[in-house]
C-alpha cells in the first residue's frame, strides 16, 4: 500500500457517508477522493479550496513589503536533478532580504495559494508568541486547561503549555496511516466529515508518559494551543492571526485556512499562501522577528522557538517550539517543515532563507529529509 493511499483511508473508508445529493458537495467529495494521486497532486495542493471549506483571512490594507531583486543566484551543482526528483512546483530563495532565486514548475504559478501543512505550526508558533509578549497568557508555564477548560478531564489536563508548545505533552496519540482506527485517521474522519476538531481534541484520554519526558510528534498538539489563544483572548484564531501577524507582515495576497465542520481553522496544517509570502515569514524569523522595519515576533520568542526545547532522539532532528532543527544545525540555522516537502529553511549566518512547496509522494522515504537539508545548505553556502 503507497503512502498516498494511507493518507487517503480516512477519506475513502466512509464514501458511503459522504455523498450527498448537492452537485457542489459532490464535486468536493471527488476533490478529496483525488487529493493526492499522482496525476492531480501538484494542481491539487494549489487549489485546496476546492476540496475543503475554508476561511479566508482578509487582504493587506496597504501594499505588500517589497521582496527587492537581488544578482541572480547561480544555481548549486545539481539542482536541477533535486527539483525533479523532489517534485518540487515552487522554490523562492532570499539572500540578505533581496530575492535571487524564484522557480515555479509541474504547471504551477507565482499567484498560486499553496497549501502549507505542517509549516503552518510554525505560524501558529509566531502568533503564540506574540500573544505571550502581549500579556495575553501569563506564563508557558501554565496549563493548558487554564485557558481551555474543554479539556479538563482529558489527556491534556494540567499540562504545560511549554510542554505542547514542545511536542512533548506525554498524549497518546497514534499517527500510522496503515491502521484505520489510528488517532490520526480518526482526525482525518473528523475533518472529511465535517465535525469539530475542539470536541476531537476533547476525545483523547489516556496518556503514553509525563508532560516534558520525552518528545513524540502530535499534531493535534497544535489545535490545542489554538485552543490556548481562544481561550486566553476571547477571539476567534483566524481574527488573532490577521490583526497580530498576516496584515503587519504585509503579504501579497490574502492567506486561507481549511476549516472543519464549524468554521474553526485547521490551524495544524490547512494555512495556504503564496510561496513568495512563506518566504517573507522565513525572512521576518532571519530578523530576529522583524520585518520592513517592524517587530512583529518579539525576538526573545524567535529566539527560544527555534533552539531545542524537547528531548528528541540523539542525531536527529530537533525540535523547539513548533520549529525544527537539522542535524548538526549550527546556530541560527532552522526550519518549519510539512508532508509532501514544504519547508521553509533559515539559516542566519549567511542571510539566507529557502521557501519551497512540492507535491513530493516520496517525502517520508529514508533519507529524503537529508536530501533537502543537503540542498538548502548548498544554496545557503553560494
Amino acid at each position: 500500500m503507497t503512502l498516498t493511499t494511507r493518507l487517503a483511508l480516512p477519506l475513502l473508508s466512509f464514501t458511503g457517508v459522504l455523498i450527498p445529493p448537492k452537485r457542489e458537495a459532490m464535486r468536493r467529495l471527488s476533490a478529496v477522493l483525488t487529493l493526492f494521486e499522482a496525476d492531480r497532486i501538484s494542481r491539487n495542493f494549489s487549489a485546496m479550496d476546492r476540496a475543503f471549506p475554508v476561511l479566508r483571512l482578509p487582504p493587506a490594507a496597504a501594499p505588500s513589503m517589497p521582496l527587492p531583486e537581488g544578482p541572480p543566484m547561480q544555481p548549486p551543482k545539481g539542482l536541477e536533478a533535486f527539483l525533479a526528483r523532489r517534485s518540487v512546483t515552487a522554490l523562492v530563495v532570499v539572500k540578505h532580504g533581496a530575492l535571487v532565486a524564484e522557480r515555479y514548475l509541474q504547471g504551477t504559478g507565482a499567484e498560486d495559494l499553496r497549501i502549507s501543512w505542517s509549516v503552518a505550526k510554525s505560524f501558529l508558533s509566531a502568533l503564540f508568541g506574540i500573544l505571550v509578549g502581549q500579556g495575553a497568557i501569563r506564563s508557558i508555564e501554565d496549563a493548558v486547561t487554564d485557558y481551555a477548560p474543554a479539556l479538563r478531564g482529558t489527556a491534556y489536563d494540567g499540562v504545560p503549555i511549554r510542554a505542547v508548545l514542545a511536542m512533548s505533552s506525554g498524549v497518546r496519540f497514534d499517527e500510522d496511516y496503515l491502521s484505520f482506527f489510528s488517532d490520526i485517521n480518526r482526525m482525518g474522519r473528523v475533518l472529511a466529515l465535517g465535525q469539530s476538531m475542539d470536541g476531537f481534541a476533547a476525545s483523547l484520554k489516556a496518556r503514553d508518559r509525563a508532560a516534558g519526558e520525552a518528545w513524540a510528534y502530535v499534531s493535534i498538539d497544535t489545535h490545542v494551543l489554538g485552543m490556548v489563544l481562544r481561550g486566553a483572548t476571547g477571539r476567534p484564531v483566524a481574527e488573532l492571526m490577521a490583526e497580530h501577524l498576516i496584515l503587519p507582515m504585509g503579504l501579497e495576497a490574502a492567506p486561507y485556512y481549511l476549516t472543519d465542520g464549524l468554521g474553526e481553522p485547521f490551524v495544524l496544517g490547512g494555512l495556504n499562501l503564496r510561496t513568495r509570502d512563506f518566504a517573507r515569514f522565513g525572512l521576518m524569523f532571519a530578523q530576529g522577528g522583524a520585518l520592513n522595519g517592524r517587530q512583529i515576533v518579539p525576538e526573545d520568542w524567535v529566539a527560544a522557538s527555534t533552539r531545542p526545547q524537547a528531548r528528541t532522539p540523539p542525531g536527529d532532528f530537533g525540535y523547539g517550539f513548533q520549529w525544527w532543527l537539522p542535524p548538526g544545525a549550527e546556530p541560527g540555522e532552522f526550519l518549519a517543515r510539512g508532508i509532501y516537502g514544504q519547508f521553509v529553511y533559515v539559516h542566519r549566518p549567511s542571510g539566507t532563507v529557502v521557501a519551497i512547496n512540492a507535491a513530493d509522494r516520496a517525502f517520508s522515504d529514508m533519507g529524503v529529509p537529508e536530501d533537502y537539508i543537503a540542498t538548502f545548505r548548498k544554496i545557503a553556502q553560494l
